[in-house]
């Protein structure tokens, strides 16, 4: 009797929660000054500065990990609604990031910093740590590979078949087949928070992680007889 070929796609995805966040802030201010937008974003970034070096510690945070930009000083000569040119505005801005390891941390300060003049916080990246994302990768992509087992022993005895043998697998597509995507990914769906400081305060900021995603996809090809 000829041997059957099953080629099957197989997958497996799990959520965790999150483990670290990533807030990422701009300082910005505007002049008709070179000096007036750069002193002022420099102020503004000083005090930025010193609430992360405060809670920083690369083993234990609250803060594990920051960076910030060098300040940018541009200008531009905007336009009336009638079509006048107007006066030369220069501008001035500093990013930072910063990763927190306690979100309780993270909420307390992202209320305070978004109260300072000129800061506006972009958004907020949820993610593992390296070596859990690792440790999941690996267990989502067993159990893929048992998924497509499952998938090929159901066909082949839905046909009369015994036990199915792999003599493939790869990676999505590689085997050319129809299915296409990713082998494997760990997404961290951003929460962002357009908090624009305004002098006046923020009220109290509540922060939910959010689950991140670690899958795996695998094309594999099975022999059945």
């Amino acid at each position: 009797m000829t041997d059957t070929i099953i080629t099957v796609q197989g997958s497996y995805s799990t959520y965790y929660p999150a483990e670290r966040a990533t807030v990422t802030l701009s300082v910005h201010f505007e002049s008709d000054s070179r000096d007036g937008a750069f002193n002022s974003a420099t102020s503004s970034a000083v005090t930025v500065r010193e609430s992360i070096v405060d809670m920083y510690d690369s083993q234990a945070g609250p803060i594990t990990w920051w960076a910030s930009d060098m300040v940018q000083v541009w200008s531009e000569k905007p336009w009336s609604n009638t079509g006048e040119q107007l006066p030369l505005v220069y501008h001035a801005r500093i990013n930072f990031s910063a990763k927190f390891s306690d979100f309780e941390a993270l909420a307390r300060w992202v209320e305070e910093t978004a109260a300072i003049d000129g800061v506006t916080i972009s958004h907020i990246a949820w993610d593992l740590t390296e070596s859990r994302k690792t440790a999941l990768t690996a267990e989502v992509r067993s159990r893929a590979v048992k998924d497509a087992v499952a998938k090929a022993s159901v066909y082949a005895q839905s046909i009369g078949l015994g036990q199915v043998k792999a003599i493939a697998l790869a990676d999505p597509g590689m085997l050319g087949s129809e299915a296409s995507g990713a082998s494997e990914l760990a997404r961290a769906r951003m929460s962002k928070a357009a908090l624009m400081a305004d002098g006046a305060g923020v009220s109290e900021l509540s922060l939910k992680p959010e689950e991140i995603e670690v899958a795996s996809v695998v094309d594999a090809r099975f022999v059945a007889s």
